[in-house]
Order: C-alpha cells, then structure tokens, then sequence
C-alpha cells in the first residue's frame, strides 16, 4: 500500500477535524498515513503558504472553513494541483440546516467554547510551530514541554499532538557532530523528554523519506553503524542529565504524547494539557 499524505487544513484548533479523520482511518487496516496539521488558517495569504507546503507533498486535503474566500482559494488551488480537497463537515451541515430550516452561522471555530482552555490551545499551537527542530532556544523556558531526540524520532508530529492539547512544545534534534546547548539540560519549567527509536527502525523511516524526496539512499543519513552511534549518543545524553526516555519504536504518535501526559501529571501537572 502506497503512503497517504494527508494535509488536513482547519480555520480552528484542527480537533474536530482531527477527530473526524482518526475515526476514518480506523476503518483500514494497516493504512500508511502521514497526516500534516495546518491550523488556524484565516486568510487567504496564510492559505497560500500552506498550500506550498502541501505541493512538497501531495496527498489527500480534508478542511474545515467557513470564509468562503479561503474556500474557494483553497478549492481551486488544490484543482490546479489535481489534488482532491474534501470538506468534511458540509454533509452535516447541510442536513442540519435542511431540518432545522436556518442557515449555519459562518464564524471560526464556533463549536470550540470561547474559554481560557480554547486561547490556550491556540497560544500553545503558537509558540509550537515557532519552536521547531531547535528554533527559538533563548525561549525554551517558556514552554511546558521539550522534547529531544535524533532526527525522524517522531518529534514534531509528536509536538503538534501536544500543542493541540494545550501544551507549549519546544522540540531540539540531537546530532553527535553538534551537540545541543548547555541551557538544554538547565530548563526549569519545562518537563524534558528523550526521544528514542531503535536502529532499524529510523534506517527504515529515513529510507522512506529519501525515498519520498526523490534522494538517494546511499548517504550516511540511513547508514546502520552511522545510525546506531547516533541513538547510542542521544540515548548517554538523556542517561548523563537523568532525562525520561520514551521508545517510540512501537508507538502511534498519540500513544507517545500519553505517555509523555503521563509523565507531566506525575511531576505535577506542570505541562497545562488538557485531557
């Protein structure tokens, strides 16, 4: 089975969105996904950058927008592409206004109650897309989250799941030839967490990403003594400052963000992610 982009574009949170795809997916079995959250996309601008991250990997589109202008930008952006774009919850909205005999109120995110929860997310989604593969260092210390690990350890996905639950999450790549910053380890708000794969694994993820990329395999990059130094060296690291360590190696991207849930509940709910 061929692996599916999926680019799912929210004026909102992406919850509800999120939601709706996670329940579709349950119904294949063994499906090779990738999905690419896009939220909070209000204008037309914003839409543009995001669709030229969408034609670096092109895929299925799955929407939910209410500002017709973005719609309609998004809907003939994607046909000029040939891409399928797919607004998921018109079906329900149109039968809900056939029945009810009123017409949906076009606002963003209206089924998202306007409380301290709902702007923390957004907050969080924020400082989460800011803060990505070791940007914005000198901020660190306003997230709740950091999370460390080599590169492909499911980091950023794993980042995005948690911002969309209301946690600030830095993420750092760990690279033997540049180690990371002494301020790393010295953090005192946040709950750092070690990512950690095995071998084989991250030489079979990384193999797929040249792949996707039209590179080729024969570089360093998916090399198995080169790949086993560098979880060797990420996994001294963690051990050297007494960092938690999660294995990813068998976990969906949801299955590591409740463990890494779990791990802020115990050392007492310094994260601020909602349940």
């Amino acid at each position: 089975m061929a692996r599916l982009h999926l680019h799912l574009v929210s004026d909102s949170t992406g919850e509800t969105l999120e939601s709706i795809v996670k329940a579709g997916l349950g119904r294949f079995e063994g499906a090779d996904t990738i999905k690419h959250f896009w939220p909070m996309v209000r204008s037309e601008g914003h839409l543009d950058r995001v669709v030229e991250e969408i034609a670096k990997r092109p895929g299925l589109v799955l929407y939910t927008l209410v500002n017709g202008a973005v719609r309609d930008r998004l809907e003939l952006r994607c046909d000029q592409l040939s891409l399928p774009a797919v607004s998921v919850l018109d079906p329900i909205i149109n039968a809900l206004s056939g029945f009810l005999g009123q017409a949906a109120v076009t606002r963003p995110g209206r089924q998202h109650v306007m409380d301290a929860a709902y702007f923390r997310r957004v907050d969080a989604i924020t400082f989460t897309m800011a803060h990505d593969d070791g940007a914005g260092a000198e901020n660190w210390e306003e997230a709740d989250i950091v999370l460390a690990g080599v590169s492909r350890s499911s980091k950023t996905p794993t980042s995005i799941y948690l911002a969309n639950r209301g946690s600030k999450t830095a993420n750092i790549p760990l690279v033997p030839q540049s180690p990371p910053p002494r301020s790393l380890f010295r953090l005192q708000k946040p709950l750092l967490v070690g990512l950690t794969t095995s071998p084989e694994r991250l030489i079979a993820i990384r193999r797929n990403r040249l792949l996707s990329l039209g590179q080729t395999a024969d570089t360093a990059y998916v090399d198995t003594d080169t790949v086993s130094a560098e979880v060797a060296f990420a996994r001294r690291l963690f051990a050297d400052h007494d960092v938690p360590v999660i294995d990813v190696t068998r976990r969906s991207i949801e299955e590591t963000a409740a463990a890494i849930i779990n791990l802020a509940q115990e050392r007492g709910g310094g994260a601020g992610t909602e349940a």
